[in-house]
């Protein structure tokens, strides 16, 4: 395989960590604790929404993310003929 074949799929990955690790920081951090006020004139389940994103929301979130990410890198695998 060419270097650029496995610098376009690093670069690849890269963009996909990039962009997942950015969500999980937006929900963990952001509605945890910088939305928070505002999110918590809602309610979800009876629990006020900030307070049910820092608790709980961003631990379904993250295992949300890894199963886009199992998804992202299974397709990516196949674009660049990785896979067994």
């Amino acid at each position: 395989m060419a270097k650029s074949h496995h610098q376009a799929y690093w670069r690849q990955n890269l963009k996909y960590l990039a962009i997942l690790l950015s969500i999980w920081f937006l929900v963990s951090f952001g509605c945890g604790i910088l939305f928070k006020d505002y999110l918590n004139q809602f309610t979800l389940g009876g629990f006020k929404l900030g307070f049910w994103f820092a608790q709980q929301g961003s631990i379904y979130v993250f295992v949300l993310l890894i199963f886009v990410y199992i998804f992202l890198m299974n397709r990516l695998d196949k674009k660049f003929g990785y896979d067994d």
